[in-house]
């Protein structure tokens, strides 16, 4: 079985770059799928955009885990996917779903770092009974933790 988690974005590319760097993901390249269904007429300019000289889907993008497969002629992932889907509405309110992200106690100062490095934004550090975690945001506000 395979799955995808969908987020609702402002700048689905802008996340996906941000995504697959925090979670050492690879950002999937639909360029081929993309030019073939220009090429054919099945789809028109206005609906893709280019990223990093390719062609790329302008209201949506993903990452997928590296050791899942993907589909080499639709460069899309057949596992592990976070898909970046733009929607018109800007975020509004805490998030309803958000990802933990696990590199272990001697890592997390190194990996909150990196991930601000990347654009992130750090809300709180939360120590309790059960443990402690730092609380950030990505780029868009999308509240995250780092265990």
């Amino acid at each position: 079985m395979h799955w995808k988690l969908v987020i609702d974005v402002a700048d689905p590319h802008r996340q996906a770059a941000f995504w697959g760097a925090a979670l050492d993901y690879t950002v999937e390249d639909h360029h081929d799928l993309i030019d073939g269904l220009l090429k054919a007429g099945a789809i028109t300019p206005d609906l893709i955009t280019e990223v990093g000289g390719r062609h790329a889907w302008l209201a949506l993008a993903a990452v997928r885990h590296p050791e899942d497969p993907h589909d080499p002629a639709t460069g899309t992932g057949l596992g592990r996917r976070i898909l970046f889907q733009c929607v018109p509405e800007p975020k509004q309110g805490k998030n309803r779903l958000h990802l933990d992200l696990h590199p272990g106690p001697d890592a997390r100062a190194a990996t909150v770092t990196r991930l601000e490095s990347l654009g992130a934004k750090t809300l709180r550090e939360v120590t309790e009974p059960g443990g402690s975690w730092t609380v950030m945001q990505d780029p868009e506000g999308n509240e995250f933790c780092v265990h």
